[in-house]
């Protein structure tokens, strides 16, 4: 299954570092930065993991929770969370998603359906697509999704950029331009007519007549 913006985020249950958690129950009225990894003890991973850990109070203040998966036991987590404190400094409060069947992997479309029925002797490489972001919305529809490669760390203060970007524009008629910063001008959107522009957006700027600015609503 091919998983697309705005589609329902598949829901499950899973035993995590925190117990049992069934995901969209999990969620609740709250945002979710969901971000997945090939294997444990692997060191690009380490250090993500670490950086989440340090940013885990900025996720929280947008209303936002983060989950973190991996196709390995929870058992075998708990021992990586000591590593990860040791190399990145913060503690792993968030919860990590044991997957050794593979079964959410595979729900989530990073391994195909042949992959096997468990991780064991599994490598890094194997589980090479197991390295995807998708931020979820309290209406458990997926936001946004990402996929790297494993040699290059994911830089989750652009996470953090379009969590606020989308916070945004899900609540006012406005889209945000390239390289956008939280403060900085926003773009009206096109369906609003320069007359509701006027009453909404006083003093906006027009930069072409399909592209008009003005300062970041609040």
């Amino acid at each position: 299954m091919t998983l697309r913006i705005n589609d329902v985020a598949p829901d499950f249950t899973a035993e995590t570092t925190q117990g049992v958690i069934r995901f969209h129950e999990w969620i609740g009225d709250n945002w979710a930065v969901f971000f997945s990894h090939p294997k444990d003890f692997t060191p690009v991973c380490t250090t993500e993991l670490g950086a989440v850990a340090g940013l885990e109070s900025q996720f929280a203040q947008r209303g936002a929770k983060v989950i973190g998966l991996s196709v390995d036991p929870v058992s075998s987590h708990g021992q990586w969370a000591s590593d990860i404190k040791d190399v990145g400094g913060f503690e792993v409060n968030y919860p990590l998603i044991g997957d050794p069947e593979l079964k959410i992997a595979k729900l989530y479309d990073m391994l195909p359906g042949d992959a096997g029925e468990t991780s064991d002797d599994r490598t890094p490489a194997q589980n090479a697509p197991v390295r995807t972001v998708f931020v979820i919305g309290p209406d458990k529809r997926i936001k946004l999704t990402l996929a790297y490669p494993m040699t290059t760390g994911r830089n989750f203060d652009e996470i953090l950029r379009v969590l606020d970007s989308i916070q945004l524009t899900a609540k006012h008629k406005v889209s945000t331009p390239a390289n956008w910063k939280q403060g900085e001008d926003v773009i009206i959107s096109g369906a609003v007519s320069n007359e509701e522009a006027d009453k909404i957006f006083p003093g906006y700027k027009t930069v072409k007549p399909y592209l008009r600015t003005t300062a970041q609503p609040q």
